[in-house]
């Protein structure tokens, strides 16, 4: 490895290696997705074919049956917890250097299939994105390349996988864009595109021909039906709202079970229930998806407990709507339970299925209108990924690729410029994004932002002060601290090492010369509180950056387990921020 790398850096020029790795990492994200759905789906065949099929009213305990699995997997094979996907990307690009553990790129291979081949109700695109990353990762740390490159291989494996998943190579690199906050540069770009290229040519070498759905757009866009893409967008934007919120409510909801174990037997009862009910809410949901697409809704439902009163157009709007409620419920309630996959193929199924009711509700109220159900289920999933992931154009050019038409391009720039406005105003921050905001971990598009949470904690700070006790005499303080410091700011600790003030050698400058109080004054009589105080674990460099401000100090001191840890000095702070902005934007 020494003597490639030596040889790459004599012979090979940075960006035309990006270039290649960049390649490289679609080639492997595309195998890695062809293999994350043939083993699903060799699962998913293997159990209609021994279990459905012969006794089709059990079906809805398999997913309990693949929890269990997964759970016997995670806690006695591999003894690591499971992580989200997508967070944990996005951590590891803000706070390990874009470094992520090798073995993250085996575990969702295990997990997912386990999960989802047995009817979960999640998807598969965020377990193959966290594979296709951590291989990214590996590779990255194998040939030494620093954090900015590592971050834009990580950005090709996401792109890659999304393009193998849809055919979609431009939906793709927007998706890398949106998600990951990387910059859209020519640099940037051309790698991103390379990785979706070489991804869905490795699909093509497996799968052939065979996209995930199949339809092409036959009704062009009327203005006439403006004012129903508004209210379907409004619609999506409120769906968005109610999936987020959802979610995190189940997660608390579950929190409040103490074991696994326990959350496994309430989770698995909660799915089977609604699988009996609802049998669409099996699975990630691409069947239904096609089924709705083709018009066929009686398909896309399955066989309910309601079966005798399908025929009314209201009842499967009913039923419909229904799964636009509950699979964000199903989806939650998978992942808390102890399952592994992720949002975006369920956030498509509850798209689909609520631009479908509203587009059969404007055609059956009886006043003369006429939409196109089909297309209305494209414009909801659209609406739905622009609301969730806040990811408008991924959600535009994704639907556009899906049809291979850019006849909805109206329609879809009304209705998810509508919900993502919506979704935006109601909540700052994605599933994916929120707890990593409140805790100061996330990148984004804003550099100021994103260089501060680059910035590490323990780059900033300063130890070499000299503390002293508050029952020191002004003599001791001169003779132990001042005679051996080259700072003019001096800490007070009591035995516990519990900071207690401050002294400045302004303070004490007026009388360290006066003899006579050397032993007549202490430390305490000279010492002062400080403008304000940072904690090592709960403030973030952006909260370091607004104390500055806010105090106008130009040294802060800094407690780590609640006791005196070191300074953090505004020269210092600045000198790092703007080494790191040259870092991060070069």
């Amino acid at each position: 490895m020494k003597r490639f790398l030596i040889w790459k850096y004599k012979r090979v020029s940075q960006r035309n290696f990006i270039l290649l790795l960049s390649g490289i990492i679609g080639l492997i994200a595309g195998l890695i997705s062809v293999l994350l759905k043939n083993l699903t789906f060799g699962i998913s065949w293997l159990l209609e074919h021994t279990i459905i099929f012969s006794q089709n009213k059990i079906y809805f305990i398999l997913p309990v049956i693949g929890l269990t699995l997964v759970y016997f997997f995670v806690n006695k094979i591999s003894k690591k917890p499971l992580e989200p996907a997508i967070p944990s990307i996005l951590f590891a690009l803000s706070k390990k250097d874009g470094k992520i553990a090798s073995n993250k790129m085996i575990l969702p291979l295990i997990t997912a299939p386990l999960t989802v081949g047995f009817g979960g109700s999640v998807g598969l695109l965020s377990p193959a994105i966290f594979s296709a990353s951590a291989a990214s990762s590996s590779i990255g740390k194998l040939l030494h390349i620093n954090r900015k490159t590592r971050t834009l291989l990580i950005g090709c494996a996401a792109a890659g996988v999304i393009a193998t998943s849809f055919k979609s190579p431009l939906a793709a690199v927007i998706f890398a864009i949106e998600v990951f906050s990387l910059d859209l540069t020519f640099a940037s770009l051309l790698p991103l595109l390379i990785a979706s290229l070489t991804s869905i040519i490795t699909s093509y070498f497996f799968v052939g021909n065979e996209i995930l759905f199949k339809f092409q757009v036959t009704d062009i866009f009327q203005v006439k039906d403006t004012l129903f893409y508004i209210l379907l967008g409004v619609g999506t934007g409120i769906a968005s709202v109610y999936f987020s919120k959802i979610y995190f409510a189940i997660f608390a909801f579950f929190s409040r079970f103490n074991t696994r174990l326990k959350k496994l037997i309430v989770g698995g009862l909660a799915i089977g229930i609604m699988l009996y009910f609802i049998p669409a809410l099996y699975g990630e949901g691409f069947s239904f998806i096609n089924d709705l697409l083709s018009g066929n809704h009686i398909a896309a439902i399955g066989e309910t407990p309601f079966n005798n009163y399908i025929d009314n157009i209201w009842v499967v709007i009913a039923l419909l709507f229904g799964i636009t409620v509950f699979k964000s419920i199903a989806m939650t309630t998978t992942f808390a339970a102890g399952g592994t996959g992720g949002i975006i193929i369920p956030t498509l199924v509850m798209g689909s299925a609520l631009g479908n009711v509203v587009a059969k509700i404007i055609n059956n109220l009886g006043l003369d209108f006429h939409v196109s159900e089909a297309n209305f289920t494209l414009l909801g999933m659209a609406g739905l990924i622009a609301g969730v992931l806040h990811a408008p154009l991924t959600a535009i050019f994704l639907i556009a690729e899906i049809t291979g038409s850019y006849e909805l391009f109206v329609p879809l720039m009304i209705t998810v410029s509508m919900s993502f406005i919506l979704t935006k105003n109601s909540l700052e921050h994605t599933i994916y994004t929120k707890e990593l905001a409140e805790k100061g971990q996330l990148l984004t598009h804003d550099k100021d932002q994103s260089v501060l949470t680059l910035m590490k904690m323990d780059s900033v700070i300063e130890h070499n002060f000299i503390k002293l006790h508050p029952e020191m005499s002004l003599g001791e303080m001169l003779h132990k601290g001042v005679a051996k410091s080259n700072r003019n700011l001096f800490p007070v600790v009591d035995g516990d090492e519990n900071l207690v003030g401050v002294v400045l050698l302004d303070s004490i400058r007026d009388v360290m010369f006066d003899q006579s109080l050397y032993e007549t004054t202490s430390v305490e009589t000279f010492m002062r509180n400080p403008p304000d105080i940072i904690s090592y674990e709960r403030d973030s460099m952006q909260k370091v950056m607004q104390k500055f401000q806010d105090s106008g100090a130009w040294n802060l001191p800094v407690l780590k387990n609640e006791v005196y840890y070191g300074f953090v000095s505004k020269s210092k702070l600045l000198t790092a921020y703007r080494r790191e902005l040259i870092n991060f934007t070069s």
